[in-house]
């Protein structure tokens, strides 16, 4: 299965962000339990790189996984050197798109606005990250002009109205502090809550029909 077949099949992409290095194989571990298996390591996380091929390695043939907060070609190719399979960023960085493009990995830029979003299609990206994501009915009002597009709402989406975007039309869903919290202290509670919080995350995703 593709890069991109596996995200639209299972969803969501849970976000580490800013979580100390040591905890990363747990932290995955508690996801992977819960039924989430598509995981991104943003780049302005605690030895980024390293984390990304240490669980690129680890979890090879159970957990596809990413980097984050990607805003050069540089860093880029640092992070698909280091075993990421997509590359994600905050914003339209048309460079990033392509050097990812040129690596046979798959690109999921950011972008709000309907010009930005159809710029971000034409320039190649496979998935765009709608970020921040204010509402399902934005992201409903983006895809009735544009229904040919794959959309990923990022920011805002938690287990209450993850419903309602993928009822409007999103394909896979970013989430962040909703899952791994980084203002809370790692331990063995830490891990069994991220598994339950995951649990529910995939019970509600995959209980309701998303076009894909």
């Amino acid at each position: 299965m593709s890069t991109l077949s596996y995200i639209l099949e299972h969803k969501i992409v849970a976000i580490m962000r800013g979580m100390p290095s040591k905890d990363a194989v747990n932290l995955a571990n508690a996801l992977l339990r819960g039924g989430i298996n598509i995981l991104e390591i943003t780049l302005n996380s605690p030895n980024a790189l390293q984390v990304i091929e240490e669980l690129s390695q680890q979890f090879k043939d159970t957990m596809l996984i990413g980097a984050g907060t990607v805003l050069t070609a540089e860093e880029a190719n640092n992070a698909i050197n280091a075993g990421a399979q997509f590359i994600i960023s905050p914003a339209l960085i048309e460079d990033v798109i392509t050097a990812t493009k040129d690596a046979g990995k798959v690109s999921i830029p950011g972008a709000y606005t309907p010009t930005e979003i159809l710029q971000a299609h034409r320039r190649g990206a496979d998935i765009i990250k709608v970020f921040p994501a204010p509402n399902a009915a934005y992201i409903k009002n983006i895809l009735a002009p544009l229904n040919h597009l794959k959309i990923m709402p990022t920011g805002g989406v938690n287990v209450d109205n993850i419903k309602d975007y993928a009822a409007a039309g999103a394909v896979a869903f970013g989430i962040g502090n909703a899952l791994v919290n980084s203002k809370e202290e790692v331990n063995e509670l830490y891990f069994q809550n991220l598994e339950d919080k995951a649990r529910r995350f995939t019970g509600a995703v995959h209980s309701t029909p998303i076009p894909s």
